[in-house]
């Protein structure tokens, strides 16, 4: 029978599995009855797939909002459809020398300020449709632009003709379209041969689990990998109610604090744990913006 568990998985999607599905793995594996993601990988991507579990879910819009950072490698000279593998190639040209130089150079001037055109082949919906449907069939739509922020971009090998580098990027970015991007600037073409996300903000140094790892444990371990509810606010400043507020905040009234400046908070109970967030208003009035159901972690 599937439990209440709360909590953030660290999972290290394998190649070939949808976002969807692992979703659906975990939630079997751990014997969930609630889950969800935060930011889909593609099947043909790999890396971290923050996956929540049951009161954690309220806060997965903390890591669709979040930066990202991705290891990629592309092609140059060829094109698909679709800018990765996923579609044949449709078109190739002969590549000039490149020397390393001219690719750390093209890294350090590629946009920092990017506006960036979706691709196709997504899953992004016009007239109640994703993209992808009208590019299988041959038709293309108009697309805006998104603005998207390039953090850092760095350069790790070249093996002709896959070109190997790291990039961070705001959420939103398409990698498909950032090579085929690149490669222009280079005076050729592109797509994706491999791409992995390494960190989704705020996480880079946690351990990240494959299935495989996570089915060797036993049940107590395996619940032991996941993080706590709240691991992924902690940009956001915390403050810690007295025992007078904690019921009033916990019913959806606002409580008065005394902090430093208006903005989201992380709440706690003082001595307890874990209440959720919290919008500080000028004169310390504390507005309930997304409640736990229960204190579900240790402070």
């Amino acid at each position: 029978m599937p439990i209440d568990l709360h909590g953030i998985l660290l999972l290290d999607k394998p190649l070939g599995l949808s976002s969807a599905g692992a979703v659906a793995r975990a939630k079997y594996l751990f014997g969930a009855k609630k889950a969800g993601h935060t930011g889909s990988l593609d099947p043909l991507a790999s890396g971290m797939l923050p996956i929540c579990f049951g009161e954690a879910t309220k806060f997965g819009a903390q890591m669709l909002d979040a930066d990202k950072m991705y290891r990629v490698t592309m092609r140059l000279g060829e094109r698909t459809p679709s800018a990765d593998r996923e579609s044949a190639v449709i078109e190739r040209r002969e590549l000039a020398q490149f020397s390393i130089d001219q690719f750390k150079q093209a890294l350090a001037n590629f946009p920092r300020d990017y506006a960036q055109t979706p691709p196709m082949h997504s899953a992004i919906k016009q007239d109640g449709k994703p993209l992808y449907e009208y590019a299988r069939a041959g038709i293309t739509r108009e697309r805006a632009a998104r603005a998207i922020v390039i953090h850092q971009m760095q350069f790790l090998n070249w093996e002709t003709p896959d070109l190997c580098f790291d990039v961070r990027s705001s959420k939103g970015a398409y990698i498909r379209v950032l090579a085929e991007d690149l490669a222009t600037q280079l005076g050729t073409i592109a797509h994706l041969v491999g791409l992995r996300r390494l960190e989704v903000a705020p996480f880079s140094v946690e351990r990240q689990w494959t299935f495989e790892e996570l089915e060797k444990l036993s049940i107590s371990d395996r619940l032991a990998a996941l993080l706590p509810v709240d691991a992924a606010l902690a940009g956001c400043p915390r403050v810690d109610l007295p025992a007078a507020g904690v019921s009033a905040f916990r019913q959806g009234q606002t409580v008065s604090i005394t902090a430093d400046k208006p903005g989201t908070l992380r709440i706690y109970a003082a001595g307890g744990g874990f209440l959720g967030l919290g919008e500080l208003h000028p004169a310390g009035r504390l507005v309930p913006l997304r409640l736990v159901s229960a204190i579900t972690n240790r402070a």
